[in-house]
């Protein structure tokens, strides 16, 4: 419920892995009409698989140190809010899943505002998911708090942090005032032991 409540009242949402995974299940659900979207993990029969295992997975029976493990590149696409936050069109991310988008729903869950915003070199793989007409929700497939460092946080916890302080300071400023909120400068961004 708690991806839901992030989505239908523009609060931010990161969702890290199976946090990304929710969030597609709940908007797969509630803002396209699948009712039955789920996740082959959770119900291997589900008529509406939006989350599968990867097809290389499908066949494997032994699952030990079988998964997408490793650093992959990302496709990010253009005019994308991951695009703003990377500031670079391809990045190098770490992965450690055997689940993944079913590509078979994207164009149908494009429609209602569901964005894939990064993908593997070959357009194959959802890495990265956005919602149009929100000010920060976010999913990813890979492990960014892997290359995230005390003094040097990874731009997806950095750009959560700042629709966090944006999305506050528009909660408590009066309505008249909330058009444009102060934008926080880079240095206090900088986490601090």
């Amino acid at each position: 419920k708690a991806a839901r409540f992030a989505r239908e009242h523009k609060i931010p949402y990161l969702g890290l892995c199976l946090g990304m995974q929710v969030a597609t299940i709940e908007f797969a659900r509630n803002a396209c009409g699948i009712k039955e979207a789920n996740s082959t993990e959770f119900d291997k029969n589900t008529k509406e698989p939006v989350i599968s295992l990867l097809e290389e997975q499908r066949g494997v029976k032994n699952m030990g140190a079988s998964m997408r493990l490793g650093t992959w590149p990302t496709k990010i696409a253009t005019g994308t809010l991951a695009e703003k936050i990377y500031g670079s069109v391809e990045v190098m991310e770490r992965h450690r899943h055997r689940y993944e988008f079913n590509m078979k729903y994207r164009d149908q869950m494009n429609e209602k505002g569901f964005v894939i915003s990064g993908t593997s070199p070959d357009e194959t793989l959802a890495e990265l998911v956005e919602l149009r007409d929100h000010p920060y929700f976010v999913g990813c497939q890979y492990h960014p708090e892997f290359q995230s460092k005390p003094n040097k946080p990874h731009p997806l916890f950095k750009g959560f942090i700042q629709a966090c302080l944006n999305h506050q300071s528009r909660a408590t400023r009066a309505p008249s005032d909330r058009e444009s909120p102060p934008r926080v400068p880079e240095q206090e961004l900088v986490l601090q032991r």
